[in-house]
């Protein structure tokens, strides 16, 4: 059964709340290149200070973190891959009462959109 989620405050959202497996459920590509790994992504695993990417025949590994802007302290996660290096910006973030539950919305500099789901 699926629990209620709820948004989270994002100008106060913990990093930890980031981390985790998460399974991309949706993305638009807009103008990304369909070919790339972030386009192709399935699974996305974020440990503390580490992030591993699968898509289909591809994995990459490398590092994430959260950057702020410095007027709305809205959070940015920050991806650095031996392939890409790219910034995406958390639009919404929801989640059950327990945690057990998750799902995370980025918008990419080349204007994808991604919609991640945990577990």
């Amino acid at each position: 059964m699926t629990e209620v989620l709820f948004d989270v405050n994002l100008q106060q959202l913990p990093d930890e709340f980031l981390t985790g497996n998460w399974r991309v459920a949706d993305r638009v590509l807009n103008q990304t290149d369909p070919a790339s790994m972030l386009a192709r992504a399935e699974q996305f695993a974020l440990q503390p200070g580490r992030v591993d990417i699968q898509a289909p025949g591809q994995q990459d590994t490398g590092h994430w973190l959260v950057q702020r802007d410095a007027l709305l302290n809205r959070p940015y996660l920050e991806l650095q891959l031996g392939q890409e290096q790219t910034r995406a910006l958390v639009t919404r973030l929801r989640r059950s009462r327990n945690g057990a539950e998750s799902q995370l919305n980025l918008y990419f500099q080349s204007g994808m959109e991604m919609q991640l789901t945990q577990p």
